[in-house]
C-alpha cells in the first residue's frame, strides 16, 4: 500500500513538472515577437533634409459685407436682404458654385447720435444718445475656383451693393499636395546626406529609427501675373489688377538610422 501511494506521489509529481514546464516554454515562445522591441539602438547617425514647392494658387478666397441702417429692424433687415441677395446672384451667374458662398457673420445692432442739450442761463447740460435707428449687416465669405476672375469679382460686388470687400489671398484647392511635394524632397536630402555619410564612415544604414518633420508655412511670392480684364458681367469701374503670384512649401525633416 505504501509503495502505490509512493508511486501515485511520484506519478502526479512528474505529471505538474511536465505541465510547469511547458508553460514556461508557452509563455517564452510568446515573449519572442517582442525581443528587441524597446531597446534603442547604440550604433546611430542623424542627418537633416530639405524640400521646398513651387505652385500657382488654383483658388481665391475673399468676403465681403453689406449694410443697410434703417429707423427700424425689420426695414434694415428687408434692405440687407435685397442687397446680399443681388450680390449673392451677381456670384452664381459668374460661374461661383452656391457652396462656395458662405455667411460668416450676421448682425443686428442699434444705432445711437449724440445729441448735446442747449445751454440755458450759462448752465450746459451734458448730451446724450438718442436712439437713430439699427444697422444689419451680413458678412460672406466666397472662394473663386477661376482666379482668373478675382479682379472682376472684387469690382462686381461692390457694384451690386456690398459696402466693405477684403481678406483678398490666394490658396491652393488641396493644400496637402504641395506639402507632400516638399516632404519627398526633404526625405530625398536626408537619405542622399545619410548615404554619402555613411560611404565616409564605412557603415551600412540599417534602418530609420526616428524622423521629424519642421513643416514652414505657404510663403506668397507675387509674380506680376495680372489679372485684369476688361469686361465684366455688370457694368462696373475697371477690374484692379491682381497679381497672383506663386506659393513656396518648406520642409525639414530630421532623420535618423541605425547603422552597421
Amino acid at each position: 500500500m505504501k509503495e502505490l501511494f509512493e508511486g501515485g506521489v511520484v506519478k502526479w509529481a512528474v505529471v505538474a513538472l511536465i505541465v510547469f514546464l511547458g508553460l514556461q516554454s508557452f509563455g517564452t515562445l510568446m515573449g519572442l515577437r517582442y525581443i528587441g522591441s524597446g531597446v534603442q539602438p547604440t550604433n546611430t547617425i542623424s542627418v537633416s533634409g530639405y524640400g521646398e514647392a513651387f505652385a500657382v494658387a488654383d483658388i481665391a478666397t475673399f468676403s465681403f459685407s453689406v449694410s443697410s441702417k434703417k429707423a427700424t429692424v425689420a426695414a434694415a433687415q428687408e434692405d440687407a436682404t435685397a442687397k446680399i441677395n443681388a450680390v449673392t446672384k451677381y456670384l452664381t451667374d459668374a460661374g461661383i458654385d452656391k457652396k462656395d458662398i458662405q455667411t460668416t457673420d450676421y448682425s443686428v445692432n442699434p444705432q445711437y447720435d449724440y445729441v448735446q442739450q442747449v445751454c440755458t442761463n450759462g448752465y450746459c447740460p451734458g448730451g446724450k444718445q438718442v436712439l437713430s435707428g439699427y444697422e444689419v449687416r451680413q458678412t460672406t465669405s466666397v472662394k473663386a475656383r477661376d482666379t482668373a476672375k478675382a479682379g472682376d469679382l472684387l469690382t462686381g460686388v461692390g457694384g451690386k451693393g456690398a459696402t466693405e470687400v477684403s481678406g483678398l489671398n490666394f490658396t491652393f484647392d488641396d493644400p496637402n499636395k504641395m506639402q507632400d511635394e516638399a516632404r519627398g524632397k526633404a526625405i530625398a536630402d536626408a537619405k542622399g546626406k545619410a548615404d554619402e555619410l555613411a560611404k565616409q564612415l564605412g557603415v551600412k544604414l540599417v534602418r530609420v529609427v526616428s524622423f521629424n518633420e519642421n513643416n514652414g508655412g505657404p510663403i506668397y511670392y507675387a509674380k506680376g501675373m495680372g489679372m485684369a480684364t476688361a469686361d465684366s458681367i455688370a457694368p462696373a469701374p475697371a477690374a484692379p489688377e491682381i497679381s497672383v503670384g506663386q506659393n513656396k512649401v518648406t520642409s525639414n525633416v530630421s532623420v535618423t538610422y541605425e547603422i552597421r
